[in-house]
């Protein structure tokens, strides 16, 4: 076989070891090569470039070689997503060429290694066959050294389109099981997709905020493990009791031997002040699985907090195996020490972390990247420390993406985010065939057991959507109605067998003392699901039901774990996938972009202009309403979850970040850039907050406090004018209660406002600690489409990449908008009173007198 030059992987060992040698690594990624598999005749013949081998790179997947090497256009620029979609329909082969030596070779042991195979695959080595894969989600592993020899060898891994794996199965089905988002593009028939049959990412099929790239690849590192007697399979520490003098903890070690063995395994803590604690044990191995367990005893235990109630003190952890004198393998972790359980009484669901009820401040997480492989640790860490930076003390993981790399959870570990883990399923009804169940057992087993030592993950649910779908959903009822009583059963029941058995064993087995909720949203099988009176909610007739966003205002749920409002990304960011051409909302570039409806999302965004705000005067102008749009919605409906505090005990809104340049939910777009929502999150997420909301002709004033001890403070609303006049003035002395809301007062119009004109009027509610205002917000009788703002009469005076921005009339959610130019205030949408001004820090790779020429104030005040 005729190849292109390749380089060859470096010997694993230098020389023969007589006796047993430590486990060695060698990896396999970086350069591969890619081409159409030949027995794909078809697409091979139209596209005879792409049947002869190209370069590949590994982790990744083919539509990133095919990007790189020209093949395709980037589908994130402009309307792209189309080109590339063959891709997905063609079956493909990935070669590496290894180097092996006889030293290699003379180990007990030596296996080939995927972290994940996305997803049907076939792994031969020198035409020999060893491995077949069906579960994008889970770890290969195959002995490799029969099919192996010294000097090159050849390493071939072809993986065939899922779609066009499955589609004969689907198609033949008289009623297909009910899947997500159907295709834009053809090649699934409405109604008959694939997705519902495969352990794959189901956003790679496209969602309502993302395109459809299916992607195939190995698109996790790969590698070769030489050893011999025994190796570690598994390591865990389990905390089986934790209080203020001793953490009493069981180390496990699942060990993989060759023969009957006699190894002695131990394990070192060291805390975070340096003090360690070790234990040993003798073993007597036999072939395949050996569970060893033994006890230890940390004294006087520093506790993991959520960020905001303590600090985040970690534990290193090193496990070891030695045999005959030597170490043959060895594994380590960071632990943290806490405990976590749900809060639930007469259907009630929340969080309570060392004994103390968080209420769970933040937003669902959606994969960083249609291309998982090139996400790296600084994008993760700059979408963590903007949910930090924004008081959020929680991350939904959603469960229509993949399993997030250690770093991602390394990270909330460090920084004190709760995270509530899905099991990935995206909401289409699942199989009801026990190989499909068990498939997904090893996918949960291996899964938890890998995230089972970060204390950030504080709580693991079967998946979104599916059970609730189930139960609610029109299509899903319209199937149930054709399939008949029997089928309904046996799929219904199938589903609760995943998600109240082999989902939540998993768990219970592989991360006791982290709680399990068998979906969100759920009851844990109580009662009907997504309910205001039990678990959790995710309330969508807000946007997707068009319903006004005073609607947020009408019940108090017990957790709301999702809930969501769109707003248009930066205009840099636009620019970004547009180009430098005219914009309009419904262009064809900004529509593809737009995933919402099949495109026709934009037509929403300009029903709440129209139903709230005033109108825009150009493209950048929209860009800003957007924007104010989703801030305010979102801070009404936040605000009202905090003010409902102890019945509602979460509040996680729909979305914090974006996979692709979009107009989404997000509230940091695919580039980083925060929109206003985002800085919203920061003032209603605050430690201390104030709410206020006007309703039937008064205003209701609640205070929330997350410490866990009183605070004094003091309240106030004050009324003005337009003109700045005062008109009324109401508060008080109050003592916050710790952990809780409290209605301090209702208000009522005539008492506050002075008889003024409704639209000519606002008031300002504010809580004050220690004469310091720690929450402001603004309080209108009118949606602001009626309000008669005044012109604000706005300056700026810059320092380098400082700018003081001081107002002389009331000055509503100002923005700060430096058009093409990607740049990140300190603050942004803020409002300033008569009279103030506030200093904002400019980050951006743009200089100083760039920003200060291209900046633009924008206010919902009267524009110039």
């Amino acid at each position: 076989m005729k190849a292109r030059a390749i380089a060859l992987l470096p010997a694993l060992l230098a020389s023969v070891c007589a006796v047993a040698a430590p486990r060695e690594t060698a990896k396999l990624d970086g350069a591969w090569e890619a081409r159409i598999d030949p027995a794909d005749a078809e697409n091979a013949r139209k596209h005879p470039k792409e049947a002869q081998w190209f370069p590949a790179h590994v982790p990744g997947s083919v539509q990133q070689d095919l990007i790189a090497a020209g093949g395709v256009p980037d589908p994130f620029k402009g309307i792209n997503e189309a080109p590339i979609q063959w891709a997905g329909l063609t079956n493909w082969q990935f070669r590496k060429v290894i180097d092996v030596t006889p030293a290699m070779l003379a180990r007990d042991h030596v296996d080939l290694v995927f972290d994940g195979l996305d997803t049907f695959a076939s792994v031969t080595v020198n035409g020999k066959h060893l491995l077949t894969a069906d579960n994008a989600h889970r770890r290969w592993r195959v002995d490799a050294k029969t099919a192996l020899k010294p000097g090159r060898n050849e390493l071939i891994v072809r993986i065939a389109s899922p779609i066009r794996t499955l589609q004969p199965m689907v198609l033949a089905e008289a009623n297909p099981l009910p899947g997500e988002y159907d295709s834009a593009f053809g090649d699934e028939p409405k109604g008959k997709q694939t997705s519902p049959y495969i352990r794959k990412p189901k956003y790679h099929y496209s969602w309502d905020w993302g395109p459809r790239l299916v992607n195939i690849g190995v698109w996790r590192p790969a590698r070769i493990e030489a050893w011999d007697e025994a190796r570690i399979d598994g390591f865990r520490v389990d905390q089986e009791a934790l209080n203020d003098s001793e953490a009493r903890l069981v180390a496990r070690w699942r060990i993989v031997a060759g023969g009957v063995a006699n190894v002695t395994l131990r394990a070192r803590v060291t805390g975070p002040d340096g003090k360690q604690v070790e234990i040993s044990r003798a073993a007597s191995l036999v072939a395949g699985e050996n569970w060893v367990s033994a006890p230890l005893t940390i004294e006087k235990p520093q506790r993991w907090w959520p960020v905001g109630y303590g600090a985040q003190p970690l534990y290193s952890v090193e496990a070891t195996l030695d045999a005959g004198g030597t170490t043959e393998d060895r594994v380590t972790q960071r632990i943290g020490l806490r405990t976590a359980e749900f809060i639930r009484k007469d259907g009630s669901f929340g969080f309570r972390i060392n004994g103390v009820p968080i209420f769970a401040k933040g937003a669902n997480l959606i994969p960083f990247d249609n291309f998982p492989s090139r996400v790296g640790e600084p994008q993760m860490r700059q979408i963590l420390t903007s949910a930090r930076d924004a008081n959020m003390n929680m991350i939904r993981v959603w469960g229509g993406g993949y399993y997030l790399d250690d770093a991602f959870y390394a990270l909330a570990d460090e920084m004190g985010l709760m995270i509530w883990q899905d099991f990935m399923f995206g909401g289409s009804v699942t199989p009801p065939d026990a190989a499909f169940r068990e498939n997904v057992r090893v996918e949960a087993e291996e899964q938890v057991e890998r995230l089972q030592p970060h204390p950030s993950l504080v709580g693991w649910s079967g998946g979104n959507e599916v059970l609730s779908g189930w139960e609610n959903w029109s299509d899903r009822k319209a199937f149930k109605t054709r399939i008949g009583a029997d089928a309904q059963e046996r799929i219904g029941t199938s589903m609760a067998v995943l998600f109240d058995r082999v989902l939540r064993d998993a768990v219970v087995a592989r991360a006791p003392g982290t709680p399990y909720w068998p979906g969100s949203p759920s009851s844990d099988y109580e009662g009907p699901t997504d309910t205001d009176k039990d678990g959790d909610r995710h309330f969508w007739d807000v946007w997707s039901g068009s319903k006004p966003v005073e609607r947020y205002l009408d019940s108090c749920p017990r957790f709301m774990s999702e809930y969501g409002f769109q707003g248009v990304p930066d205009l840099s960011t636009i620019r970004g996938f547009a180009g430098k051409g005219p914009l309009a909302i419904d262009s064809p570039v900004l529509k593809a972009h737009q995933k919402f409806l099949a495109g026709e999302g934009n037509a929403r965004l300009q029903l709440y202009l129209d139903q709230r705000l005033r109108k825009p005067k150009d493209f950048a102008d929209l860009v800003y309403l957007t924007q104010v749009n989703q801030a305010q919605a979102i801070d009404m409906a936040a605000r009202h979850h905090r003010g409902c505090r102890p019945v509602t005990l979460g509040s996680l809104y729909w979305q914090l970040n974006d996979t692709w340049p979009a107009i989404s939910w997000a509230s940091v777009d695919y580039n980083g850039q925060w929109k206003l929502l985002h800085y919203a999150a920061r003032r209603f997420f605050a430690p201390q907050a104030i709410v206020a909301e006007h309703k039937d002709g008064a205003m209701r004033i609640a205070l929330v406090s997350d410490a866990t001890l009183p605070i004094a403070a003091e309240w106030r609303v004050r009324a003005f004018d337009m003109a700045g006049k005062p008109l009324g003035t109401k508060g008080a002395a109050v003592t916050l209660e710790p952990l809780g809301a409290q209605e301090v007062a209702s208000i009522a119009d005539a008492e506050l406002f002075n008889g003024a004109e409704t639209t000519a009027s606002f008031a300002v509610a504010e809580l004050l600690i220690d004469g310091r205002s720690v929450s402001r917000t603004i309080v209108e009788r009118a949606l602001p489409r009626d309000m008669a703002y005044p012109a604000p009469g706005l300056t700026t005076r810059w320092e380098g990449k400082r700018v003081t921005i001081a107002a002389s009339a009331l000055a509503r959610a100002v923005m700060l908008d430096f058009g093409d130019i990607a740049a990140q205030p300190s603050d942004d949408g803020f409002d300033l009173l008569p009279g103030e001004s506030l200093t904002i820090d400019i980050r951006s790779d743009a200089s100083a007198a760039a920003l200060k020429h291209a900046l633009t104030l924008r206010t919902l005040g009267p524009q110039r």
